[in-house]
């Protein structure tokens, strides 16, 4: 037999009252909105280059694996 905790519940229960956000905090989603959109645009319009001849794999920077084609390498 299992009890359902409604804190544990990730679903709102559909009549529930919404919580009246500040002015400030109002501002606060709205400019980062605005700066999501802008990300977004930014990134449509300049697409990152693909790497040509890389190592592939993992980024050695953050997995720690400097190693290639069994030579290893530290800076």
């Amino acid at each position: 037999m299992s009890v359902e905790n409604p804190r544990n519940n990730d679903e709102e229960p559909e009549n529930a009252p919404k919580k009246e956000l500040s002015p400030a905090a109002q501002r606060a989603l709205a400019e980062a909105d605005a700066r999501r959109k802008e990300a977004d645009r930014l990134a449509a319009e300049n697409p990152t280059p693909k790497e040509v001849d890389g190592r592939g794999g993992k980024d050695p920077a953050r997995y720690g694996d400097w190693e290639v084609k069994g030579i290893i390498s530290d800076f």
